[in-house]
């Protein structure tokens, strides 16, 4: 395991209740969800999600000198995951600085609706682990944050690997394979199914993808084309096909909704939250009309009553560019990056 880079910390930053802050970003649902081989050739769960900029969870974790490890507060209250993700932390920091773990209180704040599934527990974890790491003048590696945000959660997304396309086994926290540096450039028209209710992930039945798995790897390969050739009409064939295999256990029954839209938009496919209500309508920015297809996609949307959510981009868009990464920053004391 790599260490953490370490910068010795000032002797009074413990005595006076270091303060970190980390921040981490969403998602907007899966591109591909099901069962891969892994280097082993062994069948594991394994997701591709789509990253949304400008989104996401901050965490601000400031220690208790000498109080007891567990006696960490969390606002608001209930973010048992995130609560759990920073006991993790500070007994991580503690060891890789040879002293004492101590308890603190977490303050997380951000944007990202609950049970939607565009990780926002996942957002809280990530976020709580960097804002816990930078209270100790620390960064710990995404590998590391993937680990501990699994041992809290059971099952995590890969935000702490940024927004490089990566399959990702969400159960185990490791990258299967890294697909490339960037998806094909498309617009997403996001929407809510099921009136935009949260879903209780844990309720979902476990997924049996045995079967499915020479369809999976056809898939994946297919994806990794995708990313290859930037290919935006392939990330759609592949992203949609991966959407009907959940709907066995999801059932959206605005499916054929969804999909006649793209049909008749001329959208290059759909995809959907594998654990949620959230979906969106993909599009080649490069389509001629696109303008003209996008307010079609929004009215369809509209009659069909489906509400939308928000519209955003899988490349950076000039006002974009500006928007700082969503990593993590430290008061006391500073920290270094690896």
């Amino acid at each position: 395991m790599t260490a953490a880079t370490r910068r010795p910390a000032r002797p009074d930053a413990a005595a006076r209740g270091a303060t970190g802050t980390g921040r981490a970003a969403a998602h907007h649902g899966e591109i591909l969800q099901g069962v891969f081989l892994d280097e082993r050739r062994r069948p594991c769960h394994g997701l591709v999600t789509l990253p949304v900029v400008g989104r996401g969870s901050t965490a601000r974790f400031t220690q208790r000198p000498e109080s007891p490890p567990e006696e960490v507060t969390v606002s608001p209250a209930g973010r048992t995951k995130a609560r759990a993700a920073a006991v993790l932390a500070v007994h991580a920091c503690a060891a890789r600085r040879r002293r004492e773990p101590c308890g603190g209180e977490l303050v997380l704040t951000g944007d990202l609706p609950v049970g939607l599934g565009m990780g926002s527990s996942t957002s809280d974890v990530i976020a709580t682990v960097r804002a816990v790491a930078a209270s100790w003048g620390l960064l710990l590696p995404s590998r590391t944050i993937a680990r501990i945000a699994v041992r809290a959660e059971g099952a995590s997304d890969p935000l702490m690997h940024g927004s490089r396309p990566l399959l990702f086994a969400q159960r185990e926290g490791r990258v299967l394979e890294t697909l490339g540096t960037a998806l094909p450039p498309a617009v997403v028209v996001g929407c809510a199914l099921g009136g935009g209710e949260p879903v209780d992930t844990l309720s979902l039945p476990a997924p049996d993808h045995g079967e499915d798995l020479h369809a999976y790897e056809h898939l994946r390969r297919m994806l990794r084309r995708a990313v290859t050739d930037a290919d935006t009409a392939l990330l759609g064939r592949v992203s949609t096909a991966s959407a009907r295999m959940r709907q066995r256990v999801l059932r959206h029954r605005e499916f054929p909704a969804l999909t006649g839209i793209a049909d008749s938009t001329g959208a290059a496919g759909v995809q959907i939250a594998h654990s949620g209500n959230v979906a969106g309508l993909l599009y080649d920015p490069r389509t001629p009309g696109l303008h003209r297809r996008l307010r079609r996609c929004a009215r369809a949307l509209d009659r069909a009553g489906i509400p939308q959510t928000r519209t955003f981009t899988t490349f950076a868009t000039p006002h974009q560019r500006g928007v700082p990464p969503w990593t993590h920053t430290s008061r006391t004391p500073s920290a270094d990056r690896t």
